[in-house]
């Protein structure tokens, strides 16, 4: 019996685990289209004529989970000052994106420090990406 059931959790494990891991990795082509990186970690919107506010966001999210990995931040968590000063946007305009996105489960709310931050869950990435580029082209 214990046979048995080590077969079908190994099963499991290797036919239906979702592995979100490699998400960066496997979309790298599509995000690099919309995302460029600076040395510092910021990120940098392409098509921000062709695309809303909450896209402008989570692009920008994406773009963070990227610097992280490459080790160029520290953190893939954005505060809003960061949101407002590299998107050229006013925080009156931000916020409700925010709020929407949050809404929509979207993004994720943490603190930082003694700040809000918001990052994009990995297991969105893939989907996002897809969306902002069929809305764009």
């Amino acid at each position: 019996m214990d046979k048995e059931n080590n077969n079908f959790k190994k099963r499991i494990r290797e036919e239906m685990l979702a592995n979100h891991s490699n998400a960066l990795e496997r979309n790298f082509d599509l995000a690099k289209k919309f995302i460029k990186i600076t040395e510092e970690g910021k990120v940098e919107v392409a098509n921000k004529e062709k695309i809303g506010g909450k896209e402008q966001v989570l692009l920008y999210l994406i773009g963070k989970l990227y610097a992280k990995e490459a080790q160029l931040t520290k953190t893939a968590c954005v505060v809003n000052n960061e949101l407002t000063e590299e998107l050229g946007v006013l925080d009156t305009s931000l916020r409700p994106w925010l709020k929407g996105l949050r809404d929509k489960n979207k993004i994720k709310q943490s603190k930082l420090d003694k700040y809000i931050c918001h990052s994009i869950p990995m297991n969105l990435v893939e989907k996002t990406l897809k969306e902002i580029d069929k809305k764009i082209n």
